[in-house]
């Protein structure tokens, strides 16, 4: 499943970075064929994901320094806690049917998403809140790609800005 890189090559470049100001070193820590495989089997009926999903699993799926995985151990327990928000939250109406594959999360209670369904390359992100209150707009399109999301929070990271 090893792929050329076409949309993340600001991933690819830099898949390690160290900071001068603080010498920090951030390294991206990638996912195997067997593990997207197996992503793709649970989350997708088996059927391949996204090309730029595709490659920012292959290329860090494990561990990217501009998305935020939540305190979890593997990208399978990350879905699991993101689905476990949305369970929590489904008396409000908050759920979503579509097949879909969380990107990022902000303080456990918000998340970036892409819908698995969408046939494109390079799919929209959006936004859930689940713990919005019942009856307010919950689900957002960003307006921007994955590619969208990963080359403007690098441009952050690269310049010394948290991307977050």
């Amino acid at each position: 499943m090893t792929i050329d890189t076409k949309y993340l090559t600001i991933l690819e470049q830099f898949p390690s970075y160290t900071y001068k100001t603080t010498g920090n070193t951030y390294n991206l820590r990638p996912l195997s064929d067997d593990e997207i495989s197996a992503l793709q089997n649970t989350y997708n009926g088996g059927a391949s994901f996204p090309v730029v999903l595709q490659e920012l699993l292959s290329l860090a799926g494990n561990f990217c320094y501009v998305l935020d995985y939540g305190p979890v151990d593997s990208q399978d327990e990350f879905q699991q806690n993101v689905r476990k928000f949305l369970t929590n939250n489904s008396a409000k109406g908050h759920t979503i049917t579509r097949p879909f594959f969380a990107l990022d999360q902000y303080g456990g209670d918000q998340f970036l998403f892409i819908y698995l369904d969408e046939s494109v390359d390079d799919p929209t992100v959006y936004q859930a809140t689940p713990y919005a209150k019942e009856g307010k707009d919950w689900l957002f399109n960003t307006g921007g790609t994955i590619t969208t999301l990963i080359n403007q929070s690098m441009k952050l990271f690269l310049s010394g800005y948290n991307p977050f």
